[in-house]
């Protein structure tokens, strides 16, 4: 059997799907509702560019997610095992979904009708554009020909690198979602002030408060050179990417703001955009942004 394998991913990953489609990555998709009972597929049956409008333009709607089902992991994995092809799947943290059980249980199963098949399941222990970034590694470890077990073992290495340093228009849906404390929520509606969020290793870290969301962009930009400066190498080492909701103009106002810094301080020449889904837009509301780190596997 050739030690080539296949990257799954769930639709946390938050790759367009040109990219996806470019480097044969599937992507098992959340779905997403308005209403709690009528749920849709992300990409698939509902765009995140309307998502995110209904959002922008309709006070008091907070939308839900819901997990990928074991049927869609077993869906995704079957055709892949039929071809007696390894399988790296890659999942959003267990601490914000259970999208890894999910897949998990999958696996089991198959395993019962396909013993030989071989399918990893990996937790991310990050989420969006980041994981995005981490599944891109894996395809860079495949093109550089790795073989499964390598890549499998380079992936579980690099994953404590990875960092999300972000912002929100304002406190109002992760206090909806629980992501925050009450009290934060309050102090935030009255103050109108913006929090700024690190994501690693799966867990939630305050980073600041900005009273503007110009000052809340420059102090993400700050996390992330502090981050590099404390890394000791070259920033040419790290995959770094824009993650952004509603607004594209503001994205692209923004990458530019954040590359004029890394291009000066560390010579990076290019910052790559990727838009925030719905899994993990229905937690920060329309206006998220900010920046995804991690440390290159080749």
């Amino acid at each position: 059997m050739s030690d080539t394998f296949h990257i799954i991913s769930d639709g946390s990953c938050d790759l367009p799907p040109r990219l996806t489609e470019e480097k044969n990555i599937t992507v098992v998709p959340f779905y997403v509702s308005f209403d709690g009972e009528h749920y849709q597929k992300e990409i698939v049956e509902i765009d995140i560019r309307d998502f995110y409008r209904r959002m922008a333009t309709q006070t008091g709607v907070y939308p839900r997610s819901s997990m990928p089902s074991v049927q869609d992991y077993i869906d995704a994995f079957l055709p892949v095992v039929e071809q007696k092809i390894p399988i790296i799947c890659i999942c959003i943290t267990t601490k914000f979904s259970g999208s890894m059980q999910s897949a998990l249980n999958a696996r089991n199963m198959i395993l019962d009708d396909y013993p030989h098949a071989r399918i990893t399941v990996i937790d991310a222990t990050v989420n969006t554009v980041l994981q995005g970034l981490y599944v891109l590694e894996a395809v860079r470890l495949k093109e550089s020909g790795a073989d499964y077990e390598q890549a499998v073992r380079r992936l579980e290495e690099i994953r404590s690198s990875g960092r999300i340093f972000f912002t929100v228009g304002d406190m109002e849906y992760l206090q909806h979602g629980g992501r925050i404390g009450k009290v934060a929520g309050i102090a935030g509606s009255v103050l109108k002030i913006r929090p700024i969020i690190t994501l690693k290793e799966g867990e939630i870290f305050p980073s600041g408060i900005a009273r503007s969301r110009n000052k809340s962009m420059e102090k993400t930009i700050s996390l992330i050179t502090e981050y590099l400066d404390q890394q000791k190498e070259p920033a040419d080492r790290f995959s770094i990417a824009v993650g952004f909701g509603y607004d594209y103009e503001e994205a692209l106002s923004y990458r530019d703001m954040v590359l004029n810094v890394l291009r000066e301080k560390y010579g990076v020449q290019e910052l790559p955009i990727y838009q925030i889904g719905a899994t993990i837009g229905v937690h920060t509301g329309p206006y998220p942004l900010g920046l995804g780190i991690i440390h290159r596997a080749v």
